[in-house]
């Protein structure tokens, strides 16, 4: 199911950039190369494969190549030495940071073995806001605590989904996504958001990590399978098959939901602890940099809009500008079925060039702020010494043939897409004014990159770089209006849905 979308804005300029993706332009950038002596068969023919291999033999490149791969990871052995010499991790536009000693906030925190990554993301972000105002030293805000609400709302989601959805057939496409991973650890920005607004935040010493918080795989798998259970049961309610028993009302479901999510919160409670409850009090006592004693009451609520809210710079007015070169620019996107908060603002995408996000992130980094944003981690990177980098890795001197996908490709055929969240803190730029390299804040603990702190180059933020999150006050107003359209809506498996 999908929307239309509404008429483009009076204020937009129509981007002559934009490259929807279309199989037939694919095809003509990419021409077959020369056929003639090739053979042509259906099924594998063995002859043609000792063909292949006396044509190897020959080759010196493969010689050297299999002597090579053959023994080790090839990502290690076809390493760029030059790329990291390059990949100096020196930034000419960076934060101010915060305290008398200009310093930013720490300590380089650690998901640990968890998919909480956007939740890292956005309480490193946040936590700026809180060292600024009350000029702490090492603080961070606890993930642990919007994770577990985020559960709670995600079981919640799940079981709407079934009483909403209940006609669906179970075993169609719809059904078989949804039931694929209703609890993921993973997020969006606008969920994180949805989850601070709801129940706000507290510091990480009133509720750090249990063992499940951090290794979240095995709770979570237990939970999920009670949970597409109960959802199983709510359509048997909704649509009987013996006969002579009616459908059960909207209320007699929610009045089934009710206990189910009863036991899914009992679940959370001895795995992840209980934590406080958005409206109750708790008192928080703390040392600020120069080592003074305070005492703050109040709830999780008061907390964040005390603390976490930077005059002039709400999150709430925060949005996404997204890379999704498959889809016309100077649209609104939102993807269905993409949430945690059951009736809560939907998930919001302005997809624009990728110089209109760059442009997002060197307002931002001269503004103060740290940028939150979603990207494929994966791809071109060095996690020992913390670099993302497109000449990072020599494929084509190894294997003889270079990775041609473009980004409209990787994200049509579902070879890419946002696996990971992280905060921009820094930036170089060029004479001109355009980045050369980004500063990034990671949540691999500090045996990952320069303790934990990464490099990303101009050119793997342009292929692997999806969604920035930036405050609207720093971006140019024509983009900040597409948001007034109706969202066009993408499909649950759209690449643009991926959970961070």
């Amino acid at each position: 199911m999908g929307s239309s979308s509404s008429k483009q804005s009076s204020a937009m300029t129509v981007i002559p950039e934009k490259q929807e993706y279309s199989e037939k332009s694919a095809a003509a950038a990419k021409p077959a190369p020369p056929l003639d002596g090739v053979e042509a068969f259906e099924s594998v023919d063995t002859d043609i494969l000792s063909k292949w291999d006396a044509e190897n033999e020959q080759d010196p490149r493969f010689n050297l190549a299999r002597l090579v791969l053959a023994n080790a990871d090839p990502l290690d052995s076809i390493k760029n030495r030059q790329a990291v010499i390059n990949d100096e991790k020196i930034f000419n536009v960076n934060l101010k940071g915060v305290n008398k000693d200009g310093a930013y906030p720490g300590p380089v925190v650690n998901q640990a073995s968890s998919g909480r990554c956007w939740l890292f993301a956005t309480t490193n972000v946040l936590r700026y806001n809180v060292v600024e105002q009350l000029n702490l030293g090492d603080f961070q805000l606890s993930q642990s605590y919007l994770f577990f609400y985020d559960k709670i709302e995600k079981a919640n989601y799940y079981l709407e989904a079934a009483i909403e959805l209940a006609d669906e057939p179970l075993e169609g496409r719809l059904w078989s996504f949804l039931n694929g991973s209703p609890l993921s650890d993973g997020g969006q920005w606008d969920m994180a958001y949805n989850l601070v607004a709801k129940y706000g935040v507290i510091p990480h010493t009133l509720f750090p990590d249990s063992f499940n918080a951090a290794s979240s795989r095995t709770f979570v798998g237990i939970l999920t399978h009670k949970l597409i259970e109960y959802g199983l049961a709510l359509r048997a309610a909704a649509r009987p098959t013996t006969p002579g028993v009616e459908p059960a009302s909207f209320e007699t479901l929610r009045k089934l939901k009710t206990q189910y999510l009863a036991e899914v919160y009992s679940t959370l409670s001895i795995t992840l602890g209980t934590p406080p409850k958005a409206n109750q009090p708790i008192t928080w006592e703390y040392y600020d940099k120069e080592k003074k004693f305070h005492s703050w009451t109040g709830t999780p609520r008061e907390f964040y809009t005390q603390f976490g809210i930077r005059k002039g710079l709400d999150p709430k007015d925060s949005f996404s500008l997204i890379n999704d070169p498959r889809n016309e620019y100077g649209k609104h996107y939102t993807v269905r079925l993409l949430g945690n908060v059951w009736g809560g603002p939907p998930v919001k995408y302005v997809n624009a060039p990728v110089e209109v996000l760059e442009d997002a992130v060197i307002a931002g980094i001269k503004a103060n702020t740290p940028l939150f944003f979603g990207c494929d981690v994966g791809k071109s990177l060095d996690r020992k010494k913390g670099i993302m980098d497109l000449e990072l890795y020599k494929v084509e001197a190894a294997f003889g043939y270079k990775l041609g996908l473009n980004k409209a490709e990787r994200l049509i055929t579902q070879n890419s897409s946002a696996t990971h969240a992280m905060v921009i803190t820094a930036v170089h730029v060029d004479a001109n004014g355009r980045p050369v390299r980004y500063k990034v804040e990671n949540s691999w603990s500090k045996t990952s990159g320069e303790d934990g702190w990464f490099m990303m180059t101009a050119d793997w933020f342009r292929e692997y770089v999806y969604q920035i999150v930036a405050p609207a006050s720093l971006v140019d107003k024509k983009w900040v209006d597409v948001l007034k359209q109706k969202a066009i809506e993408l499909e649950p498996w759209d690449p643009m849905g991926a959970l961070a």
